[in-house]
């Protein structure tokens, strides 16, 4: 049976669905299997845990391994009947049917929320005993001292001790920021010397956001931009006059004030339109009067939520003022913060050494991608995204940096980037932007830029005009070391984010041109696809490039390449111009790369399957077994992975770029937000060794 991990809490509020995240986190990339199991739910229902809905989504568990047991009430009942086994019995149950599919399973217990905590201390520890489980013991330091956690620790190690579970780490979760390293220092070691971690307090997600507030008041949205995912920093309510309203205004508040105060929403609306003035997460209109005709369209245009309320603005308040943020909201942002701290927090290596767990047998694509974002955030490399005034960009921008994964630089007009950011609620505080226009570097980088092109008779005024570009001024900052990589396409073409490239960064030596890759998650294996992007029609010599580049971009990623140079037709089979030149082309890889296992001509499925690659080339090292695909062409190409990305289901992560000096990479217009974050990590991998 699958081992588990059983984190409980020590007090209510501990936090303790971040550890559950973190472990999920970390656990998925190291183990073949993982499962999530909550004993007791505080959901009215089983099926509607929000922490199970969480972790399932963010690592794409299935029902069967993403359960929880009772619901309190259920469990309730049976404590007060004495059928407290009853309880361990049917969680016993429930673990082992999600054991039988694991590797390992994720037992989160109970919030301690009762009216005795150590009745439910108690349950939490024989719980954990009863499932087999090694335990994370979670401290809450909130508003304690550093003394006073530091004797929070040890009575409930000693708790833990005395109850005879197998004590496999203490976490001390939102600690005071300012003290977490003093904290750290102070906290004692248990019997077996083994570290505390400590984690300080996350903003991000103790601050609310205005999906969590509005939900829990019940109100009505009625006009703006509905944008629910927006932080909400700052509760302002606002019965004084404009000027008072005013001075008491932050960046991100979430407004309280009468339906009838026009003057309160009209300046609202002004100072969020206006980059000077703080911006506003929300507004909440209280009480019955209406709001008036007259200011109902200025609504219609508000860039952040307007919602009502019929209660009053006292209870409103009062209201909003207890709701606090959770994890367990599922919101992007918050789980990117949570992921960020956890990372900074706790020493992987150490912690996974507690675990020795088995190496993992197949690869996954959602474990793929997240070894991609541990891989960069250990890089930590720097990377320019030249397209600030793209909502996409900024959207993984703010992810980018609150998961740690590396450092950026925007390129826009700083005062079209901020109101962008501020209307869709954006923090990108902590990472740089430039305005190419306006750049201290600007001369600088057209000088360079004359030298470099002298031989093609750009003058000083050409090459300024040139470097106000955005991908022209990303790409001078990547040749002249200020940034490790860049990463553009999402509003360009591609020819836009390589041309650049192409003029003075220029390829390594001894490859001839420049070409791509796709990397295609399948259900349990990665295989690379080259060239489906940039090559029309490679001719031999070529395609042997392609090959020797891909090859090195599969083995960068993990991949062990075999390479497969595709043809409609298998070894000597077949005759013809395009046979031909893939014939020529496996031979030149040969010579080139002797040890490279390539073969070719072969077809697509003597390259996969091995009883047809078996008939049709025997005593092939590649047939049967290809991990790297070369096609003959980008017709060819660029079709195949759109069919296997869509009939099989494959995730497609690219065009990754080779063949350069430095790390740059497409992006396609039609990205997503996560295919931004994945091509920006897979930009600091390859910085990390270009």
């Amino acid at each position: 049976m699958a081992r588990g991990i059983y984190i409980s809490a020590t007090t209510s509020s501990s936090g303790k669905s971040l550890i559950s995240l973190g472990l999920a986190d970390l656990l998925h990339r190291h183990a073949d299997r993982i499962g999530f199991f909550r004993p007791i739910t505080e959901a009215a229902d089983v099926a509607d845990d929000p922490i199970v809905r969480m972790v399932a989504s963010a690592f794409e568990l299935p029902a069967s391994r993403a359960r929880a047991g009772l619901t309190r009430t259920a469990s309730r009942e049976l404590i007060v009947s004495g059928q407290t086994e009853e309880i361990y019995s049917r969680s016993v149950e429930v673990f082992e049917s999600i054991a039988a599919e694991c590797d390992i399973v994720i037992v989160e217990g109970t919030d301690l929320t009762g009216h005795d905590f150590a009745v439910e201390f108690d349950l939490n520890a024989r719980l954990a005993n009863h499932l087999g489980c090694h335990v994370v013991g979670v401290v809450n330091a909130h508003g304690l001292t550093v003394d006073e956690a530091v004797d929070a620790i040890d009575v409930a190690r000693s708790s833990f001790y005395d109850e005879k579970v197998s004590l496999l780490s203490m976490i001390v979760n939102r600690a005071n920021a300012a003290e977490a390293t003093e904290l750290q220092s102070k906290a004692r070691p248990g019997l077996h010397n083994r570290k505390v971690y400590v984690i300080p307090e996350i903003e991000e997600i103790v601050n609310p956001t205005v999906g969590e507030i509005t939900s829990a008041l019940g109100a009505q949205l009625i006009a703006g931009t509905p944008m629910l995912d927006r932080e909400v920093k700052h509760v302002l309510v606002a019965a004084m006059n404009v000027g008072y309203f005013l001075e008491r205004l932050v960046d991100e508040s979430f407004i309280i004030t009468p339906a009838d105060r026009s003057d309160i929403l009209t300046t609202a609306i002004a100072t969020s339109r206006t980059p000077t003035f703080p911006t506003t997460s929300g507004v909440l209109l209280t009480g019955p009067r209406p709001v008036e005709d007259t200011v109902l369209p200025l609504l219609a245009e508000a860039p952040f939520p307007v919602f009502t309320s019929p209660d009053d603005t006292y209870t409103s308040a009062h209201k909003v003022w207890e709701v606090r943020g959770e994890l367990s909201s599922g919101q992007p942002r918050k789980i990117a913060a949570a992921l960020g701290q956890w990372y900074k927090s706790i020493d992987e290596a150490e912690l996974l050494e507690r675990m020795h767990l088995p190496a993992p047998t197949t690869m996954t694509p959602l474990r793929f991608l997240h070894g991609l974002i541990e891989r960069a955030r250990t890089a930590q490399r720097r990377i320019v995204l030249p397209e600030g005034e793209d909502v996409r960009i900024l959207e993984a921008a703010e992810i980018i940096h609150r998961r740690g994964i590396c450092e950026l630089v925007i390129l826009g007009d700083l005062k079209e980037v901020r109101e962008l950011s501020n209307q869709h609620g954006f923090d990108l505080s902590g990472i740089e932007i430039i305005d190419p226009a306006k750049s201290e570097y600007l001369e600088d980088f057209a000088q360079e830029y004359t030298k470099l092109r002298a031989h093609k008779g750009i003058t000083i005024e050409q090459a300024r005009e040139r470097m106000v570009e955005r991908s022209y001024f990303g790409t001078m900052m990547v040749h002249k070391g200020l940034v490790d990589g860049m990463v553009s396409g999402a509003a360009h073409t591609t020819a836009n984010t390589i041309r650049p490239s192409l003029e003075f960064i220029k390829t390594r030596p001894g490859v001839k041109i420049v070409s791509s890759v796709f990397l295609m998650l399948l259900a349990d294996r990665v295989l690379v696809y080259g060239d489906c992007a940039v090559n029309p029609e490679p001719n031999a010599e070529q395609l042997a490039d392609i090959a020797v580049a891909s090859a090195q971009t599969a083995q960068q990623f993990g991949v062990e390449p075999r390479v497969a140079m595709l043809s409609y037709s298998t070894g000597t089979s077949g005759s013809g111009g395009a046979v031909d030149d893939v014939r020529q082309a496996t031979e030149l890889v040969r010579e080139l790369v002797p040890d490279l296992a390539v073969d070719g001509p072969i077809q697509y499925d003597a390259a996969v399957d091995a009883s047809i690659g078996a008939s049709k080339l025997p005593g092939s090292s590649v047939a049967g077994q290809a991990t790297v695909f070369i096609f003959p062409d980008l017709n060819t190409g660029n079709n195949t992975y759109k069919a296997v990305q869509q009939s099989a289901g494959a995730v497609a992560v690219g065009p990754i770029l080779q063949g350069l000096n430095k790390a740059v990479n497409d992006l396609s217009r039609g990205c997503t937000v996560e295919d931004i974050v994945n091509t920006v990590a897979i930009t600091a991998i390859q910085a990390q060794e270009s």
